[in-house]
């Protein structure tokens, strides 16, 4: 047994003990992504960086073995920077998107590829939960957005991009069922998750931001009520859109449903500067007007979702930030030789319009054909990717160490369970030692020299011989994107 000490606190291990299976003695997690449990290990990633104080020597802690009198630090200022750069090289060669372009570009950061894979296999209420977590009025939006979504698109590269607005209406029009009564009692439902309890918000204004504002708060567990001194809420979405374009029997369905959900309304209230303070005193928080008020209906809905994420942490006493963005990997453009890549996760064709024309809409054969254009670039594995997580928590650079030109990416579809990325790969050899584990055949190894290696299958084969009996494993353990399987994402 050996002595040593780690962040100030002493412990005795076993002499083949490295410094990180000694830190975890201790409840002391150190990043890694290269490490995986008992299977053969090098150090590659160099996240695991560590100090030993007195020589000031800076080491990868899952290869180094503990020695006596060894004192450890785990975490400084030098470590830190160290970290962030061994994230900021492994980002200058990863090619891949962490959430899809249509996504980041949307005001409400909805997550509109899983909505089209739900779409796609005819999932209409479950694609209507999805989008309700980001947009309070899908219905309205659906019909009177600009659709920037759509602009940034990444199937315009081959041929025209997704409807994502007539696909974003149908979920909202029949997602929750196609009467306003089933409607009501589904949303009911979403609402009681989360039963009105921790206090009462005064919202000013029944606009597409008060609403949105009132929506998303109820479902926090705050009851409230909006003024307005109009005598019908709505705002500028009643009295100023024109009705060809967004029917008032949509809007009051829109309403209706948030009315359900718990908001109460107080029309024909307007609230002056004295009213202003009365209800500073009678609520635990005000949504007050906007002032930089948006023409655009979907950023308005935007701005009252993150007020609402404000004034809960407010509520909570918690860092008044709104809602929090991860780390998001992006590459730009696609190359004319990618549009082939990517189209082998979606369907030929262009784009469909509702042959019936805007007024009714998409049917829903149109919405389960459209949405099988969606070429699905976002991350296969977009809450457990372990650089996506790292980047975020150190605050990486993506472009600090990146090269004039990047990988084209490439996606190996061969398997019957899962997808290989190579570009998004960060040669940890995790799936290599997997294979080489449970003896593969063919399994995966290291092909090339320098910095054009890439893991791969040994004598060309395909990526089926190289998996046949630890595919799901490899995946699971794969700490980014790059090997996943071809279910849904996680």
């Amino acid at each position: 047994m050996i002595e040593l000490t780690i962040d100030g606190k002493n412990l005795s291990v076993e002499t083949t003990t490295t410094v990180m299976e000694a830190a975890l003695q201790l409840g002391i997690s150190i990043p890694s992504m290269c490490h995986n449990g008992d299977l053969p290990h090098f150090a590659s990633c160099m996240i695991c960086m560590v100090q030993e104080e007195s020589s000031g020597k800076l080491f990868t802690s899952c290869t180094v073995k503990a020695s006596e009198g060894m004192n450890i630090v785990t975490m400084n200022d030098e470590i830190r920077e160290a970290r962030k750069t061994a994230l900021d090289l492994l980002l200058s060669d990863h090619v891949g998107d962490c959430e899809a372009p249509c996504t980041i570009t949307c005001p409400a950061h909805m997550n509109i590829p899983e909505m089209n894979r739900l779409l796609a296999q005819g999932k209409f209420e479950d694609a209507y939960q999805v989008v309700i977590q980001d947009i309070a009025l899908p219905s309205i939006l659906g019909r009177i957005c600009p659709a920037p979504c759509e602009g940034a698109c990444r199937r315009g590269a081959v041929d025209e991009g997704i409807s994502i607005c007539f696909l974003k209406r149908y979920a909202g029009d029949f997602g929750a069922g196609t009467s306003a009564e089933d409607r009501v009692e589904t949303d009911n439902n979403l609402s009681l998750q989360a039963a009105p309890a921790k206090g009462r918000v005064a919202i000013i204004g029944s606009g597409p931001y008060g609403l949105s504002a009132a929506w998303y708060l109820q479902l926090f567990g705050y009851q409230c009520i909006i003024f307005d001194r109009n005598p019908l809420p709505g705002g500028a979405l009643r009295y100023s859109v024109p009705p060809e374009l967004l029917p008032l029997e949509v809007l009051e369905q829109e309403i209706e449903r948030i009315r359900q959900s718990g908001v109460t309304f107080k029309m024909n209230s307007e609230i002056d500067p004295a009213g202003i303070k009365q209800l500073e005193k009678d609520f635990d928080a005000v949504v007050y007007p906007l002032e930089k008020a948006p023409k655009m209906a979907i950023k308005s809905s935007a701005l009252g979702k993150e007020a609402a994420w404000k004034i809960r942490q407010q509520l909570a006493g918690q860092p008044v930030v709104g809602e929090r963005r991860m780390f998001n990997s992006r590459f730009g453009r696609l190359m004319e030789s990618e549009a082939v890549e990517y189209l082998k996760e979606s369907v030929a064709g262009n784009r469909i319009e509702p042959a019936l024309g805007f007024a009714a809409g998409m049917t829903a054969d149109e919405v389960i054909a459209e949405a099988a254009r969606c070429l699905h670039c976002e991350c296969r594995k977009p809450e457990t990717c372990l650089l996506r997580m790292y980047a975020d928590e150190y605050g990486a650079e993506q472009k600090r160490f990146q090269g004039p030109q990047r990988k084209p990416v490439t996606k190996q579809f061969q398997h019957e369970t899962v997808v290989y990325e190579p570009q998004k790969c960060i040669k940890c050899g995790i799936c290599v030692r997997i294979t080489a584990l449970y003896k593969e055949e063919f399994g995966l190894t290291f092909i090339g020299r320098g910095f054009d290696v890439v893991i791969g299958v040994p004598f060309s084969e395909s990526l089926r011989e190289g998996l046949t009996h630890t595919a799901e494993e490899a995946a699971n353990a794969c700490p980014t994107g790059a090997l996943a399987m071809k279910g849904g994402r996680k």
